[in-house]
């Protein structure tokens, strides 16, 4: 697939030590793009940012990007494609453009927690060169609309952990949202282009790659500013389903200890599966009920939907 590349004045003569990789599709990255430049003048070259539009085609945010992109400090290249190539493929693309010999993956609808993130980072591969690290997840900075209350509870409760207990199962805790992975590890293991639409394929990928490295886990947290409504959280649970089925294939031996997997094995003996799980899919989106009691029923309708993989 053809793409588009477009370099500041900055990346030309760049000899950056950690790359960061931000995909994107239909968001507007500006305003991460700015909360990062803020750090160029305390990083000396040490971080570049490699960009890319997973094919959003959007005229006026590619025009506000180049300018954006073109005044920035720290080096960038924004790669632009036409056609939408996916989460997978889409991230190799970005490790091929890259220059650095660490690649910080980090979504464009994340936001630092912290003034000194990407020092924080540069600081680690500069005194560590850990195998693969991953920051940690807040929701500080996101919205508290109520429309997003369910995905907000439930990401509390088992995304939002802190450094010490994601330190116990490094594996699971593993989000391409704000994960560094040196290259020559990633060269070893790279994303499974055969994942498709949503979810899965960054806990394979961390699956994989801790049996032959070290998964560490600091505490440099991001926010994810990208909560949906129930009903679009229910549609990517939807999508996920085929995406866990492969990760149980090809790891039964690690899923099997987690919850997910142990609900949707119980789910599985349970009668008339097919005619019960749209009624808790609806208890999940009825809005009078209370958040703890829709995202109770939101998790149950993804092990029902799991259910069908195992």
């Amino acid at each position: 697939m053809s793409a588009i590349l477009t370099d500041n004045p900055a990346w030309a003569e760049a000899a950056p030590t950690i790359s960061v990789l931000m995909p994107f599709l239909r968001d507007d990255p500006r305003d991460l793009l700015k909360r990062l430049d803020a750090e160029a003048a305390d990083l000396r070259g040490a971080v570049e940012i490699v960009l890319m539009d997973d094919g959003t085609n959007d005229v006026a945010l590619t025009r506000g990007l180049i300018n954006t992109v073109g005044a920035m400090a720290l080096p960038v290249r924004l790669i632009t494609l036409s056609v939408n190539e996916g989460r997978s493929k889409g991230r190799n693309r970005l490790a091929q453009a890259a220059r650095g010999a660490n690649l910080l993956f980090l979504d464009s609808d994340m936001r630092p927690d912290r003034p000194d993130f990407l020092a924080t980072w540069a600081t680690l591969v500069q005194r560590v060169q850990p195998a693969v690290a991953f920051g940690g997840f807040s929701l500080d900075q996101a919205p508290t609309d109520r429309r997003f209350a369910v995905h907000r509870s439930m990401a509390l409760k088992s995304e939002c952990v802190p450094c010490a207990e994601r330190s116990l199962t490094p594996e699971k805790y593993v989000y391409t949202s704000n994960l560094l992975v040196r290259r020559d590890v990633f060269e070893t293991e790279a994303f499974d282009p055969a994942f498709s639409g949503w979810g899965w394929e960054d806990v394979e990928w961390a699956m994989r790659v801790s049996r032959r490295f070290q998964v560490v886990h600091i505490d440099n947290p991001a926010t994810h500013m990208g909560l949906d409504t129930t009903a679009a959280l229910a549609g990517k649970y939807e999508q996920s389903a085929a995406n866990f089925g492969r990760v149980v294939a090809k790891h039964p031996d690690i899923i099997a200890d987690y919850p997910s997997f142990k609900a949707a094995r119980t789910l599985k003996r349970v009668p008339a599966i097919g005619l019960w799980r749209p009624l808790v899919k609806q208890a999940a989106l009825a809005g009078f009920l209370p958040t703890p009691t829709r995202a109770f029923a939101l998790r149950v309708y993804r092990a029902a939907l799991y259910a069908d993989a195992v």
